[in-house]
């Protein structure tokens, strides 16, 4: 295990955030993850859990002991006559996950395709795009706990998944590593394409027979033509979740603003975040090194040489200014650290 310090972390995040950890280790295997845990413990250091970087904010330097996880592995480890269970190590890429799915014609997360980050980020936010989230094709997880050391699998139930929530985020937070996640997909496809422009896209590639690389094919399409690319423009993906309010408060707002969208939702009406944000005029704004993206009120964005905290503050004015406008306080999707 090679425990190197004061390292960098500009390439190790999407916002490309030059910031520093104070140990870093980067672990391959479950061994490896329990004796990174023992080495942080004899340094007394915190243990911060890094895996694509798509996710976070870096405000500061860490002064703790960074694992960084790059555990690989895609294998089915059963099937039954209309699923496959395939688990996946935590440190596989999600888009190539997704890929090698389609390849094999495994169905279920052809709408999730070229989300950033890596699979064992995936659970902890239960990701979602164009109609699907992890949970709908979630079967197990296992995960290393940090105060023992010993391996703990959890399910479904246990996992608690909401709304880009999962246990992880709450009360199960910093207490456990995950190592793999086993997938349910389908033998046979059922195809999801009702869901924002997937069937005009699909039209519009001139494509009429549905198969899962189709669905796939449109939804990067899509997603290139939306969001940035974080290798040219740094950047975590949608900052802001979509809010949810009261079919009552949805009336009013009706009243003042006719053209808002709205979508029925278990917790109310679920207003497009990037709708409020662009109707407040900040899309497209730029302030120095930072900004809103041009194309994508959800996604912040540094262009080169911004830093952590002018990007918080950003995030904070929007929050203040939709508040204010609409009386609906957005929540970050995004983790500050």
């Amino acid at each position: 295990m090679n425990i190197q310090e004061n390292i960098s972390l500009k390439t190790n995040n999407t916002f490309g955030i030059d910031k520093k950890a104070r140990f870093f280790v980067e672990v391959k295997d479950e061994k490896t993850v329990v004796d990174a845990i023992a080495a942080a413990k004899s340094l007394k250091k915190p243990i911060f859990i890094l895996g694509g970087g798509s996710n976070i904010l870096l405000t500061k330097d860490l002064d703790a002991f960074v694992i960084k996880i790059n555990i690989k592995g895609i294998e089915v480890v059963k099937e039954d006559a209309d699923h496959v269970y395939v688990q996946v190590g935590a440190g596989e890429v999600w888009h190539e996950f997704v890929l090698e799915a389609i390849k094999n014609e495994y169905a279920g997360v052809e709408n999730l395709s070229l989300i950033p980050g890596t699979v064992g980020a995936s659970p902890m936010q239960n990701i979602g795009a164009y109609g699907v989230e992890i949970q709908e094709v979630f079967d197990t997880l296992r995960a290393i706990e940090i105060d023992t050391g010993q391996t703990v699998v959890f399910d479904h139930k246990k996992c608690a998944f909401g709304y880009r929530e999962s246990i992880f985020k709450h009360e199960a937070n910093g207490k456990y590593i995950i190592t793999s996640v086993t997938f349910k997909l389908r033998k046979q496809a059922v195809f999801n394409t009702s869901y924002g422009a997937i069937a005009t896209t699909l039209e519009s590639m001139g494509i009429k027979a549905l198969n899962l690389k189709a669905i796939s094919d449109a939804v990067i399409h899509i997603r290139q033509s939306k969001l940035p690319d974080p290798a040219k423009i740094g950047n975590a993906g949608s900052f802001f979740k979509n809010p949810s309010v009261d079919p009552a408060v949805f009336e009013q707002l009706q009243q003042q603003y006719p053209d808002i969208p709205g979508y029925p939702a278990e917790a109310g009406i679920k207003v497009p975040a990037a709708w409020l944000i662009e109707k407040a005029g900040w899309k497209g704004k730029t302030l120095g090194a930072i900004g809103v993206h041009k194309n994508q009120p959800l996604v912040l964005v540094n262009y080169g040489g911004g830093d952590g905290r002018a990007i918080e503050k950003l995030s904070l004015d929007i929050r203040k200014d939709i508040h204010e406008k609409f009386g609906i306080l957005l929540q970050t999707e995004v983790n500050i650290i």
